[in-house]
């Protein structure tokens, strides 16, 4: 595990050196539904399943850490109703931003001060993305974040077919190619993924129905069908102008430690094991 943690902390070393040099030189019934989702796609979308189990990204253990509560900023993406808060000091400029949201990696569990939180310290090793029926551990997911992956939570009693919404909204996204590499740092050819996770929160206690998050930004909305769902995605997924570390990979982890999607993740299947 550890050899597995000094091999992705090197490689995103690599990803962050060549990020700084571009910009330089630029200058349950929820289960039912989502089986029932699944069995209705082509099969090209359940082959991206794996057409295996779901595995649940393991949780971190440890001591807990509280996240300070970072500061909301004005947003400028355009699209109504969308929260920002402060992401100054990314990529590492040297100096401290204490308002703004961390990047720290800590090997225990994080209690946010956001709920579902848009950012800051989380686990070094991330989740395979993809659509989960089951809660996910926020530390993983955050890592996703700083990637560029969008994260879709939605209160555990969402009716049927606003999930069943949902999920389709997941499939219709484009599968975006990744830059990713094996343990031995050998680049894996035709991998992709959506850069989307899907699932529920543990409780009824998100601030509205369905919530839609990128690293820095937050959405809340009643329904799966609001329009704003799909520019939120167009603008922030992926994006090099809000992605922490663009071009990072948000698969390729063991799946006992990652975890394996209901639907909708790799194109390629994640390796076997844990990390």
């Amino acid at each position: 595990m550890e050899q597995f943690k000094r091999e992705q902390r090197a490689r995103e070393r690599r990803r962050r050196l060549l990020l700084i040099g571009g910009v330089l030189a630029a200058c349950v019934t929820v289960a039912g539904v989502i089986v029932a989702v699944v069995a209705s796609q082509p099969a090209t979308s359940r082959a991206a399943a794996g057409a295996q189990a779901q595995i649940i990204p393991s949780t971190p253990t440890g001591a807990t850490t509280s996240q300070h509560n970072p500061t909301r900023v004005a947003d400028t993406s355009g699209i109504s109703g969308v929260l920002a808060w402060d992401t100054q000091g990314w990529p590492g400029d040297g100096t401290d931003h204490p308002d703004a949201l961390e990047h720290d990696h800590l090997a225990g569990p994080v209690t946010y001060a956001i709920t579902p939180p848009v950012g800051g310290p989380h686990n070094a090793i991330w989740m395979n993305a993809g659509v989960y029926t089951k809660p996910v551990p926020t530390e993983r997911a955050v890592h996703n974040l700083e990637h560029g992956a969008i994260w879709i939570t939605y209160n555990p009693n969402l009716g049927a077919t606003q999930l069943r919404e949902l999920t389709d909204f997941v499939t219709k996204q484009t599968l975006i190619p990744e830059q990713e590499q094996n343990a031995a740092g050998q680049n894996i050819s035709g991998q992709a993924n959506r850069y989307i996770d899907l699932s529920p929160w543990s409780t009824n206690s998100l601030p509205s129905p369905i919530v839609i998050s990128a690293w820095g930004h937050q959405l809340r909305v009643k329904t799966a069908n609001d329009p704003r769902l799909q520019e939120f995605v167009n603008t922030f997924r992926h994006n090099p102008k809000y992605t922490p570390e663009y071009g990072a990979p948000v698969d390729g982890i063991p799946i006992q430690t990652g975890g394996r999607p209901a639907s909708d993740g790799s194109k390629l299947a994640n390796p076997s094991g844990a990390a």
